[in-house]
């Protein structure tokens, strides 16, 4: 089951580009087919349901993602946590489908939504059970460190979702077709699902075998409760302001605005695949005790989520008015205004989500829940006094200010909790560049206009800017830059191994910290140093010390990188050992 973090995150990201493509597709796909009115409807009515399925799958798909990747030394242990959280699974599935069905019966939703709603609602109970094992699978998959397996299902459950919802939208079924899509989706690869699962446990056994007595129920049921607690209030703080918006303003305002977080949200891909792979990986490192390597990962994921969020902020900002006509209908401009407002919110929120999976991952949530539950609060005092004010610009600004409070927050909890994710991750020198890079990639995109070519020049030219300007200042380190290259296909692997070789070559003639060696000193042996001398020295030493650090931290950075090489290598080895096994 071992698998390096690395991996994990690279099946997660590059499935998550994938899907924001395709988001990029069918969004305005939906718009057109559904209308603002309908789109409006439709977003309202998810936020709805995100927020329902947090009591009925948030536990489980955490619970188990974490518990599986334990490797606790008990007899059994992986099939009985699957057991145990698959029978919950489907206990909570069967009462959230009832409770839907019984909201829509009784008249509770007809009354407060209208009458199409009750449609929507019966619909909805039946895509409760269906996500419910989706989810399931996926995140059981990823606990048994198989993300090359989970992501994928991600990818068919959207295609699925594209080729039945969207072209029953299309068929003009509107937003009971697009749901429909959403369940076809879920079916198919909640069966899928089960079946990779079953080729490392036997659900039937794992089903029918009940744990011992000694089996820790207490603690997977108090850190499924808490996990329910902890989503809600990470949940509601983006979508709460959509259901707010949709009680005070209309159909139509609410679907600009959802398009604006799903504008702003592109920021979060890296961040999400990250909190995705980081539960159930640290967990493991959380239960070895191994405090130094949980502190050096959480410094580098801090700095890499925040190069990589600002850089996509200076490029959503740049082109989001170029991209709105283009991508939507030339009305959905209205939604430029509150991505701007969004957009540093959505940076602070970003890097929470990290620290806050690998608080997670030790299983100490109620600082985790305390400073969400704050954050939480707030989005829902600023919003209900903004949003009847300023409509979907005050939705904008009350989340933006209560995203930017969740990364405060968990930087404070992470502290209690016992790591550091501040130190060492050179935020200074992040934002510096991002400043620096900014104002080249701005005009850049004001000397190209509001074309088609801005956005294919934009991108590649703004990303190498971006990438100058953060060696130049040290937010990153040029080892850093190589070793991603070196790692790619030929040609871009070959042109990684050339950059190694040229810069090794310059530091064989240079100091750890990049200057030029010092002659030997030939001063006299015994002779005093004059004051101005020995002022001279301490300043020298202080700056020397300075560098050791840095280049202390290179070198942990390194070791770690080459850490994670070796259990990628033996992943695969592994691998290739059971599938000869199987071929047997």
């Amino acid at each position: 089951m071992k698998r390096s973090i690395t991996s994990g995150f690279l099946s997660i990201v590059s499935i998550k580009f994938l899907l924001i493509g395709l988001d990029f597709f069918s969004a305005p796909l939906l718009t057109r087919f559904l209308g603002s009115s309908g789109y409006g409807d439709y977003a309202s009515l998810m936020a709805i349901f995100s927020v329902y399925m947090i009591f009925v799958s948030s536990g489980v798909g955490d619970g188990v993602r974490k518990y599986v990747a334990e490797e606790r030394d008990r007899a059994h242990w992986d099939e009985h946590v699957v057991g145990f959280y698959l029978r919950m699974a489907i206990l909570l599935a069967a009462i959230g489908c009832l409770g839907l069905a019984l909201a829509a019966q009784m008249g509770i939703v007809t009354s407060r939504l209208g009458t199409s709603y009750r449609t929507y609602f019966y619909l909805l109970s039946l895509l409760v059970f269906t996500s419910q094992f989706r989810e399931y699978t996926r995140r059981t998959l990823m606990g048994f460190g198989l993300e090359r397996y989970s992501e994928p299902l991600l990818f068919l459950d959207k295609i699925l979702f594209i080729t039945v919802g969207v072209g029953l939208a299309f068929l003009g079924h509107g937003v009971p077709g697009v749901l429909i899509g959403h369940m076809t989706g879920a079916v198919t690869t909640s069966i899928v699902g089960l079946a990779l699962i079953n080729r490392t446990v036997s659900l039937r056994t794992a089903l029918a075998r009940i744990p011992p007595t000694d089996f820790p129920r207490r603690e997977l049921f108090t850190f499924n409760a808490l996990s329910i607690v902890l989503i809600l209030c990470l949940t509601s703080l983006y979508k709460i302001d959509v259901i707010m918006l949709r009680m005070f303003t209309t159909a139509q305002e609410t679907g600009y605005y959802n398009i604006s977080l799903t504008i702003a949200e592109f920021l979060w891909i890296v961040p999400l695949a990250l909190q995705n792979v980081l539960l159930h990986s640290t967990s493991n490192i959380w239960s070895n005790r191994d405090h130094e390597r949980i502190n050096s990962l959480a410094s580098r994921v801090t700095r890499y989520t925040l190069l990589f969020t600002l850089l996509l902020m200076v490029g959503i900002g740049t082109l989001a008015p170029v991209a709105l006509p283009i991508i939507f209908r030339d009305e959905y401009i209205a939604s430029y205004g509150p991505i701007l407002l969004l957009l540093p919110g959505c940076v602070g929120f970003a890097l929470a989500r990290p620290i806050l999976a690998i608080g997670q991952g030790k299983g100490d949530l109620h600082v985790l829940i305390a400073s969400t539950g704050a954050a939480a609060v707030g989005n829902i005092a600023l919003n209900a006094l903004l949003i009847p004010r300023y409509g979907m610009y005050g939705a904008a600004t009350g989340t933006s200010i209560s995203y930017g409070t969740m990364f405060v927050f968990h930087v404070w909890s992470a502290k209690r909790i016992g790591f550091d994710p501040v130190t060492g991750a050179r935020i200074p020198r992040v934002i510096f560049a991002g400043g620096v890079a900014s104002i080249p990639i701005g005009l850049l995109a004001r000397f190209l206009g509001d074309s088609i070519l801005s956005l294919a020049v934009v991108p590649p030219v703004g990303a190498a800017l971006f990438l100058v300007a953060a060696v130049g200042v040290g937010a990153l380190d040029l080892d850093e830059v190589i070793t991603p290259l070196e790692a790619a296909p030929d040609p871009i692997g070959s042109f990684g191994s050339a950059l190694r070789a040229k810069f090794d070559g310059v530091d064989d003639d240079h100091g750890a910290d990049g200057h030029e060696l010092p002659a030997d000193d030939a001063s006299p042996v015994g002779e005093r140093q004059q004051p101005e001398d020995r002022n001279a020295a301490a300043k020298s030493n202080a700056v020397s010390s300075s560098d050791v650090r840095e280049r202390l931290d290179t070198i942990e950075t390194r070791i770690e990188r080459q850490r994670d090489r070796l259990e990628s290598q033996q992943e695969t080895i592994e691998q290739l050992i059971d599938e000869l096994r199987r071929g047997r």
